[in-house]
C-alpha cells in the first residue's frame, strides 16, 4: 500500500483535490442523469465536476508557485513546508479560492462554501493545529453549517441534508483523520439514501439527491487520501438507495433530466463573481431574495459567488452593480432550447455552420472580441479557464465547426483537451494556438466563414503565426530572468514570453520593447492597454511609431482588467 498522510497537510489537499476530480469524472454523467431539483436540468455532476476542477488547478498552481521559489532560493513560508512545499493554510485558502471563483450551478455553488467552511478551519490561526482527527471534525461540522447560513431558504433531502449528516457522523468517530473521514462518508451515504423520502420531486423520480451524490463521491476521495483504499462499497451503495428507497426505478425523459422546469418556475439561473463588503452583499441578499429562488451567496473578504434562480435577470445583476462589481456573469435561459426544453417548447434553434470562441485577458477584449462575433471565455489575472469553461463557450456557440482560440502558451493543454471534448460531441474543432490575445486580434480579423472551413484555419493560423508579440508587466516577486534578476516592483518588458527589458518606467519600457520589435521589420503595430497603464502611453508610443517607422499603422484598443498593463503585436 502507498504511503499515506496520518495529518491533513498541504500535500494530502492536493491528493483530495485529485482524486475527487477523478472521481467526480466518473460519476459525472450519471449524477447529470439523476438531476431533478431544483431546476431539471441535467447539468449538476458536470457543474461540480468544473467546480473541483477549477480548486484543483488553484492548488496546483501553489504547488507549482513554491517550487519556482525553491529554484530561486526564496525561503519557504514555515519550516513545516518544507523546500518548494506550500503550507496547509496555502493550499487550503488556494482550494477554496479556486472553487470560489469557479463554482457552477446550485450545487456547484454550495460545494465551494462548504470547502470554504473547512479551509477557515484548516488554515486558522491558532495556538492548536487543527491538522489531525478532531481538526477534521472541526472543519467537516463548520464547512455544514456555513453552507446551511449560505442558502436562503435551506431545504432538507438536499447536498445540505447529506453535508450535515456527514459532520455529526465525524462527530462520534475514532482519532485519526482517515477513521473520521470514513466516518463522514459513512454518514453521508445513509443521508443520501433518504433523501427520496424527504423531498417528494426525488421520490417521484426514483433517484437520490444529485447534489448529495456529487458529495458523497468527495468525501470517498478523503477517505482514499487518508488510507490508500478508496470505499469499494459507493457505487453500490449509491445505486441501492435509489432501488430500495426510491422503488420507482430510474424516470424516464418526461420527469427528470429532460424534462421542463415546474410550471411557474424562474426563467434563468444568474451566477456571478461580485466584488463587494459584507454589509452590501446582506442588502443584496435581501433583494434578490424578493426577486427569485435557489438563491446562494457564498465567499467572503470581498469577494463572493452569487447564484439565484430569477425571472427578471437584468434586475438580478443590477442589484450586483449597485452591491459592487459583478463579473464572470453568466445568464442560462431555462426555456433556450436545450436540455431545459426537453422538446416541449419552440424546436431547438439551428447550429451555426462555423464559429470562433476565444479566451481574452480583459473586458475591453472581450467586447472587441464579441463584437467581431467571438463566442469569449475571460480570463483573470492569476485566474486561467479550465478545459470545462471551453467546452461550455463551444457549446455556446451553437456551431458545427469552431475555431478556438487560446490566446496564451499556457492554455494549450487546456485548449487541447477541450477541443477534443467538443470533439466527442460532434463538433469539428480546429485549435489555433495563439499565444497572445493580439495574434487572436490577427486571426480574427481574416476569419470568413464562407470559405472551406480548412482554407480559413489555415488563413488564420497564417495571421496569427505572422504576428510578433510583447507586454509590459510588473514584477511581482523577485525571480531569474532572461535580462537578470528582477525586484518586486520592476517594470518587465517581455517578447515572446521571454524577458528582454527590466526597466522602472512603463512608457520607457515599452518605446524600448516596441523599437527592437520593429527593427525586423513590421507593417502594423497593435496596443492593447490595460486599465492600470498611463494614459499618455498610447499617445507616446503612436507618435514614435509615425515618426521613426514610415508606412507603420498603429491601432489601439482598451483592454480593461487585464493582466499586463499593455500588449503589443507587429504584424
Amino acid at each position: 500500500m502507498p504511503q499515506v498522510p496520518q495529518t491533513f497537510d498541504a500535500l494530502a489537499v492536493r491528493t483530495w483535490c485529485g482524486l475527487a476530480l477523478q472521481a467526480l469524472g466518473r460519476a459525472r454523467a450519471e449524477i447529470d442523469a439523476i438531476n431533478v431539483y431544483p431546476v431539471a436540468d441535467g447539468d449538476t455532476g458536470t457543474n461540480l465536476y468544473l467546480t473541483v476542477e477549477s480548486a484543483a488547478t488553484a492548488v496546483e498552481a501553489v504547488f507549482a508557485g513554491h517550487d519556482a521559489m525553491g529554484a530561486v532560493g526564496g525561503p519557504s513560508d514555515a519550516a513545516s513546508a518544507g523546500p518548494g512545499r506550500p503550507t496547509l493554510a496555502d493550499a487550503v485558502q488556494a482550494m477554496a479560492h479556486g472553487a470560489l471563483i469557479g463554482a457552477r450551478g446550485n450545487s456547484g455553488t454550495i460545494l465551494a462554501q462548504l470547502l470554504r467552511g473547512m479551509a477557515q478551519v484548516l488554515a486558522a490561526d491558532s495556538e492548536t493545529a487543527h491538522t489531525d482527527g478532531q481538526g477534521l471534525r472541526l472543519a467537516l461540522r463548520h464547512a455544514a453549517d456555513s453552507a446551511r447560513e449560505a442558502v436562503a431558504h435551506p431545504v432538507e433531502g438536499t447536498v445540505l441534508t447529506v453535508a450535515s449528516a456527514a459532520a455529526d457522523a465525524a462527530t462520534g468517530a475514532e482519532d485519526g483523520c482517515g477513521a473520521v473521514a470514513r466516518a463522514a462518508y459513512e454518514g453521508a451515504c445513509a443521508a443520501l439514501a433518504a433523501t427520496p423520502g424527504q423531498l417528494a420531486v426525488l421520490r417521484r423520480a426514483g433517484v437520490v439527491d444529485a447534489g448529495g451524490r456529487g458529495l458523497v463521491a468527495v468525501l470517498a476521495a478523503l477517505v482514499q487520501t487518508f488510507t490508500g483504499e478508496a470505499p469499494g462499497a459507493s457505487e453500490a451503495v449509491v445505486r441501492a438507495c435509489v432501488d430500495d428507497e426510491a422503488g420507482a426505478g430510474r424516470p424516464d425523459a418526461g420527469e427528470c433530466g429532460d424534462g421542463p422546469p415546474a410550471e411557474g418556475g424562474p426563467a434563468f439561473e444568474v451566477i456571478y463573481l461580485l466584488e463587494a463588503d459584507d454589509a452590501a452583499v446582506g442588502r443584496l441578499r435581501s433583494r434578490l431574495d424578493g426577486l427569485g429562488e435557489s438563491l446562494v451567496v457564498v465567499g467572503g473578504d470581498g469577494l463572493w459567488n452569487v447564484h439565484v434562480h430569477v425571472d427578471d435577470a437584468g434586475a438580478a445583476v443590477e442589484a450586483g452593480v449597485e452591491a459592487g462589481r459583478p463579473y464572470r456573469i453568466r445568464i442560462t435561459h431555462f426555456a433556450a432550447g436545450d436540455v431545459h426544453t426537453g422538446g416541449a417548447g419552440r424546436p431547438p434553434r439551428e447550429p451555426a455552420q462555423r464559429a470562433v470562441v476565444a479566451v481574452v485577458p480583459g473586458e475591453g477584449l472581450a467586447g472587441l472580441y464579441t463584437e467581431a462575433g467571438a463566442t469569449t471565455v475571460l480570463a483573470r489575472a492569476g485566474e486561467p479557464p479550465v478545459s470545462g469553461e471551453l467546452v461550455d463557450a463551444v457549446r455556446r456557440a451553437h456551431a458545427r465547426e469552431v475555431v478556438l482560440l487560446p490566446n496564451d502558451a499556457e492554455l494549450r493543454h487546456t485548449a487541447a483537451a477541450a477541443a477534443e471534448q467538443a470533439r466527442t460531441e460532434g463538433v469539428r474543432v480546429a485549435l489555433i494556438p495563439t499565444r497572445s490575445a493580439v495574434q487572436g486580434i490577427a486571426a480574427l480579423a481574416v476569419h470568413e466563414p464562407e470559405r472551406r472551413f480548412d482554407e480559413d484555419v489555415v488563413a488564420m493560423t497564417s495571421a496569427a503565426g505572422a504576428t510578433r508579440y510583447a507586454e509590459v508587466a510588473v514584477a511581482e516577486r523577485q525571480s531569474w530572468t532572461m535580462a537578470g534578476i528582477c525586484q518586486a516592483g520592476d517594470v518587465l518588458g517581455l517578447i515572446e514570453d521571454d524577458v528582454a527589458v527590466i526597466g522602472s518606467d512603463v512608457t520607457e519600457t515599452a518605446e524600448i520593447i516596441l523599437d527592437r520589435m520593429l527593427a525586423a521589420g513590421g507593417e502594423m503595430v497593435t496596443l492593447v492597454l490595460g486599465d492600470e497603464a498611463p494614459e499618455s502611453i498610447a499617445a507616446h508610443l503612436e507618435s514614435r511609431v509615425r515618426e521613426s517607422y514610415l508606412a507603420v499603422d498603429t491601432v489601439v484598443y482598451r483592454g480593461g482588467r487585464q493582466g499586463p498593463l499593455l500588449l503589443i503585436g507587429v504584424e
